[in-house]
């Protein structure tokens, strides 16, 4: 029986097969992506670079003495890997747990094919067990607060947390997310939102998956 690292280091691996030569790669944040950091280190003579999601990704890359680019001056980026908080079978994910939601999104908006890496026990039928991460605008929490209790879920602050753009996380408990889509879409039209953990709009296109039984790689 494998335990849930021996499968995050599984992915980390494989995802190593996505790794383009001579590039500047997006990579995320999070305790699978710390794996994949190491892994990388391994090959880093093969690329040219990363861009990072989060301040802590950022000081692990330099750590291994790979170069960390601003995304202001990436034309193109061929990949981002990045983990899930949950991953369902279309591809849709929550994410945030590590509070920097925002800037993955960012980095993967810009990403030609993003890759999730991930253990069994983040795949699910239906996203929403997970409670979903929202980064807001400190003067705007109680408001959004109350416009997520109208969607029907349970906000609660996340505390002692400030995330890299120095704003705060709502994690919103008891979603069922039926339309990933559509409820992305809408949250993230509420005034003081920067933006929510949905990652549906702009999916995975590849997951690599650790089970079990083996990597899969599902598209």
């Amino acid at each position: 029986m494998l335990t849930q690292d021996q499968l995050k280091l599984a992915v980390a691996k494989k995802a190593l097969e996505f790794v383009p030569e001579d590039a500047i790669i997006g990579v995320g944040t999070g305790s699978t992506v710390n794996l994949f950091i190491e892994e990388l280190a391994g090959i880093k003579g093969r690329i040219k670079g990363a861009v990072s999601s989060s301040e802590a990704s950022t000081a692990r890359l330099k750590a291994h003495h790979i170069p960390v680019f601003d995304l202001n001056e990436v034309e193109k980026l061929p990949v981002y890997i990045d983990g899930a908080d949950e991953i369902n079978h279309h591809l849709h994910m929550i994410k945030g747990g590590g509070a920097a939601l925002t800037r993955e999104k960012i980095v993967a908006g810009v990403a030609d094919e993003f890759i999730c890496i991930a253990d069994e026990q983040k795949y699910v039928a239906m996203l929403g067990t997970f409670p979903l991460p929202i980064e807001v605008i400190p003067m705007a929490r109680s408001y959004v607060a109350r416009e997520l209790v109208r969607l029907g879920g349970h906000p609660e602050l996340r505390q002692g947390v400030t995330t890299d753009n120095g704003n705060v996380i709502l994690d919103v408990h008891g979603l069922q997310i039926m339309k990933p889509v559509e409820l992305e879409e809408i949250i993230n039209h509420i005034a003081g939102v920067v933006t929510c953990g949905l990652f549906a709009r702009r999916r995975a296109d590849v997951l690599v998956l650790g089970k079990q039984s083996g990597v899969e790689v599902l598209r």
